[in-house]
């Protein structure tokens, strides 16, 4: 959650090494992703391109394994490049349920795909590597860096992929289980601030809006929570984030130690957040700032030190960022505006050859769990986002300003303001029309699935992440999928 890096989000947990950056370096105060859930938001990042021109609809389908991202961009003009850990932007593969639920959001019929969320402590106050195999990809980053890195003649570029601020696999589900489970230990839980937890306020069923209910039932988050169960997940969760930034200090401190620190940029960001039971949701997949809102923080040469920067920004732009740092020109066909003028600490007028940085950034999601393709405009003080085809589901209109927690739609209050943001939106997305290619995309998949599994069809649906629910009324759920289909 890019709240995270800057008051007051950064009174909840020590962060030391975010700090370091942001002391050292900028900190982007209001950095988004493209879409909020992995492989799409990957996609985005590695290509420089928003959602609907990727077509990653979901966390199965991402950009072709031959796609040219910014690293073989840069490998071609002479950088030593190596990827460790997480990439996941030509396919996450997620499960096949999790594709299926993307794919029937459509069919009318509730039902739970995910387990309830819940913590779980491990091991004691010397318990350090909770995340083993996060810790096992720094420790390769590391001795890359002291190995390979340090005796090059030409420039380098290393990319780790860490799997944590993400909650665990809960295996209590059953055999499809999504990842619900908090985990940390009593180490990494000292670095939390109990006392400055904020409690989120939750409205009522019948306040909610309806692709909101949708993903609270999806996600099991529907049932009594106890302030203390509230509590505890997103203190877990700021725990998480503890032994996270302490991965990103394993690499600045072994380019101080060996004396790359002072010519190397380094570049913090994240996928999507975790709303951590805002809005009654854990997970991703949503518009809210919890999800959508990411870090986004450099340091290095040339890079101001201390600055904060308000401008909207997303992870597109990191594309001709990585061009521009190198000097490699940069294409034009990009969705993204290279940081470099904003990291120099220039005035906006002295932009890019492709004219001034737009003053709003794009999100969209149509992915499981959300039973409508979502669109977020960002600009100013206003968060709009609509729905579908822009006429069956409502729209929301948030004002951060007075608003930070978004808990008051004035899309009705707005008209004008309302009518204005959706021409823009427009203008860079003709919506209506990617919400149903989307739809035609996901019923082309699951035929395809479903007459792959033959006579098998029955068994498999009905045993997939929601069989909990499924298994009581099989008949129904069915009957729902053929009068979708």
């Amino acid at each position: 959650d890019g709240r995270l890096t800057f008051y007051p989000g950064n009174q909840t947990v020590d962060l030391p090494f975010i700090n370091f950056m942001k002391r050292y370096g900028t900190v982007f105060l209001n950095a988004y992703t493209n879409s909020p859930i992995c492989c799409p938001s990957r996609a985005a990042m590695w290509s420089g391109l928003f959602t609907h021109l990727t077509e990653s609809w979901n966390n199965f389908k991402g950009l072709d394994p031959d796609y040219v991202t910014w690293m073989d961009l840069m490998e071609k003009h002479g950088y030593r490049t190596q990827k460790y850990g997480k990439l996941d932007y030509t396919s996450g593969h997620h499960s096949v349920s999790n594709r299926v639920e993307a794919w029937t959001r459509d069919v009318d019929f509730l039902l739970r795909q995910e387990g309830r969320p819940m913590v779980n402590l491990t091991g004691d106050r010397m318990h350090v590597r909770v995340m083993e195999a996060d810790w096992q990809n720094t420790d390769k980053a590391v001795t890359w860096l002291k190995k390979e890195a340090i005796n090059l003649t030409q420039p380098f570029v290393l990319y780790l992929g860490l799997n944590l601020p993400h909650p665990y696999p809960s295996p209590y589900a059953g055999e499809n289980f999504g990842s619900s489970t908090f985990l940390t230990s009593p180490y990494w839980l000292e670095k939390v601030t109990y006392e400055a937890i904020k409690i989120p306020r939750w409205s009522s069923f019948s306040e909610m809006h309806p692709v909101d209910y949708y993903s609270s039932y999806t996600k099991n988050c529907t049932g009594e929570f106890t302030k203390q169960e509230v509590r505890n997940i997103r203190a877990f969760y700021y725990a998480m984030c503890a032994e996270t930034d302490a991965m990103l200090g394993e690499i600045i401190s072994t380019l101080g130690d060996t004396g790359l620190l002072k010519e190397t940029i380094i570049i913090f960001t994240a996928d999507h957040g975790e709303l951590a039971m805002e809005h009654r949701q854990f997970y991703k997949m949503s518009m809210y700032e919890g999800s959508s809102h990411v870090p986004l923080l450099v340091m290095g040469p040339g890079v101001k030190q201390q600055q904060q920067i308000p401008n909207v920004v997303s992870l597109v732009d990191i594309y001709p960022t990585m061009l521009d740092v190198a000097g490699i020109p940069v294409p034009q066909n990009l969705s993204g505006y290279s940081l470099t003028p904003l990291l120099h600490g220039k005035a906006e007028n002295e932009a890019s050859p492709r004219g001034p940085r737009p003053s709003w950034v794009l999100s969209e999601y149509h992915g499981c769990n959300v039973n409508s393709s979502m669109y977020m405009l960002r600009t100013g003080k206003w968060k709009y986002i609509t729905y579908s085809d822009g006429r069956s589901v409502l729209p929301q209109l948030f004002d951060l300003t007075a608003d930070p927690d978004e808990l008051t739609n004035v899309a009705i209050k707005f008209p004008v303001i309302v009518h204005s943001l959706d021409k823009i939106l427009r203008s860079i997305v003709n919506y209506p029309n990617v919400s149903s290619s989307v739809q035609e995309y996901n019923k082309r998949q699951f035929i395809g699935w479903k007459q792959s599994l033959g006579q098998n069809y029955s068994n498999v649906i009905a045993n997939l992440r929601w069989h909990q629910d499924w298994l009581k009324e099989p008949k129904k759920y069915e009957n729902a999928i053929d009068k979708w289909l």
